[in-house]
């Protein structure tokens, strides 16, 4: 990927918000995001993923008052210069609780929205409706009202109003915060199936440890609007005492073998499992039962 232009490239990038005391929201953060990735992007609360989210489409510092610096390019254009209107054409954004974010009479009118305030005209809409509720598994409601959907459809219906714009990258803001385990599964599933299937890049803020372990190329992580950590979900979730520090946890399995490695019975040599999968195949043979442990 070195050879690559990144998609998205923070470049020293601090933001404060008006009136904020203490440390920046965002402080002197630079990475590069490459097409195609599915990055993960972890932190307590008030750690700064949501303004470096909304740093990707132009929201700050458009449409948030407060001091930027450093530069935030976006499939090679400068959001500083470009207006939101040109960022969203290749930025689709998620937020963590869809019913907010909805307003219209259909599922179909809720789609259309986002078209109108880009000036597609309406043949297209309509070839675009059908396609994006498909990919989203939401065919055959374009007349049911967003309101009288599930917290998951209703989701899927945001993705798929940020999926018309035809993004070439889906952030999402703890989509899944809102929403019931089927809902979660549903939003996830989505997400995994538009970067495996369509290359998308996803940059997605999550609690979900495990899903993030499942699916994300790679991990940030973020502390005190800094980014402290910028690896493999292998390199990143390997380091259980310092993310416990943040208190933030590795998946349970990683944290396991973590455990079977301080017993000083296993020599793991740092590498960690971070999927169930993994951990069966790597644990099987030491655990009783399973064969001769080393």
């Amino acid at each position: 990927m070195t050879d690559e232009e990144p998609i998205i490239e923070f470049k020293h990038v601090t933001f404060r918000y008006d009136g904020q005391e203490g440390h920046p929201a965002v402080q002197d953060v630079s990475i590069s995001i490459y097409e195609g990735e599915y990055v993960a992007l972890l932190g307590l609360n008030g750690a700064g993923k949501t303004t470096l989210q909304l740093c990707v489409n132009g929201v700050v510092p458009h449409s948030i008052m407060g001091d930027f610096e450093g530069q935030v390019l976006v499939n090679g254009l400068d959001v500083y210069d470009a207006e939101v209107r040109e960022t969203a054409k290749t930025v689709g954004m998620v937020f963590d609780n869809p019913e907010f974010q909805m307003s219209q009479m259909t599922v179909a009118e809720e789609i259309a929205l986002g078209l109108e305030n880009l000036g597609v005209p309406p043949d297209e809409m309509h070839r675009r409706i059908p396609r994006v509720l498909d990919v989203v598994g939401l065919s055959g409601l374009e007349e049911r009202s967003p309101f009288g959907l599930s917290g998951g459809q209703q989701q899927r219906l945001s993705i798929a109003s940020a999926l018309a714009m035809n993004p070439k990258i889906l952030v999402m803001d703890e989509p899944t915060s809102n929403i019931d385990p089927i809902g979660k599964e549903e939003v996830f599933s989505v997400a995994a199936k538009l970067n495996k299937e369509q290359g998308m890049t996803v940059l997605i803020a999550e609690h979900e440890i495990e899903v993030m372990a499942a699916f994300a190329d790679r991990v940030i992580v973020m502390d005190n609007g800094k980014v402290v950590v910028n690896g493999s979900p292998a390199e990143v979730f390997a380091q259980v005492d310092f993310l416990n520090n943040l208190g933030l946890r590795a998946p349970q399995v990683t944290e396991f073998g973590y455990k079977l490695g301080q017993t000083g019975r296993f020599d793991l040599k740092g590498q960690f499992p971070v999927v169930l999968s993994e951990a069966v195949s790597e644990f099987g043979a030491m655990l009783p039962g399973g064969g001769d442990s080393k």
